[in-house]
């Protein structure tokens, strides 16, 4: 018989990490989208063609760098003592260090470019005749980009959102960094797993590592069915 309180312990992580991983894919869905639109489109002027591919790798750095590094700067541009914290507290505005909205904005850096890609890609797929025939028939920039360009890289958004979502669930060394374990606020079942190992409370670990492993057989085959509606012709 598992302790309430315990059951209390490990359900709550779940719900902060579920939570994160919404607010972020959700906050990619609205803002990348249309970054990877941009970047998809062909430059005229070659220096705007260099821009995208500096762009492209400045976005793909956390495939590269570990979490803890992308951690560490974004705590310090994120302290109330430089960057964007040190404004924010000039502008009577709280701290983003150790709050779920700094969470956030952590686990969008770092989840960029797993949606991105994906995005990106699909935009690039799309027919030049069909381009030309939407320029043709929709005068509007972004009506084009919602009508046309949207439901013809729909299979890349689904492929980049369930990616996104199931990488934010696994976060650990970006947001332990910049949210500290706050039960109910930052502590999100990464970090919950750590703590219960660190106690030596290896029944409580075990659970909860169950847990994500089913969630991730199901995210996995999620984004393989995806997957293989993006290679049908």
């Amino acid at each position: 018989m598992i302790d309430p309180s315990l059951m209390s312990d490990m359900l709550s992580p779940f719900w902060v990490s579920i939570k994160l991983a919404t607010v972020t894919t959700l906050c990619l869905l609205l803002f990348a989208t249309p970054i990877a639109y941009w970047l998809a489109k062909p430059s005229r002027r070659q220096a705007m063609g260099r821009l995208k591919v500096v762009l492209m790798g400045i976005i793909a750095m956390p495939l590269v760098l570990p979490p803890t590094v992308i951690g560490f700067y974004l705590l310090l541009l994120l302290s109330p003592n430089a960057g964007i914290g040190k404004w924010l507290i000039e502008h009577n505005i709280s701290s983003l260090i150790f709050t779920f909205e700094g969470l956030v904005i952590g686990s969008i850096i770092y989840s960029l470019p797993f949606y991105i890609q994906p995005v990106y890609a699909q935009f690039l797929r799309i027919p030049q005749s069909v381009t030309e025939v939407a320029h043709l028939l929709e005068p509007s920039r972004l009506r084009r980009f919602i009508k046309i360009s949207l439901p013809q890289a729909r299979v890349g958004i689904i492929l980049g959102s369930l990616v996104s979502f199931a990488h934010t669930i696994g976060e650990f060394g970006v947001v332990l960094m910049i949210g500290g374990s706050i039960s109910g606020e930052t502590k999100v079942v990464s970090i919950a797993i750590y703590e219960q190992v660190e106690a030596l409370n290896y029944e409580a670990a075990h659970m909860m590592s169950g847990v994500l492993i089913i969630m991730g057989v199901v995210m996995v085959a999620l984004i393989a069915s995806v997957s293989r509606m993006n290679q049908r012709p």
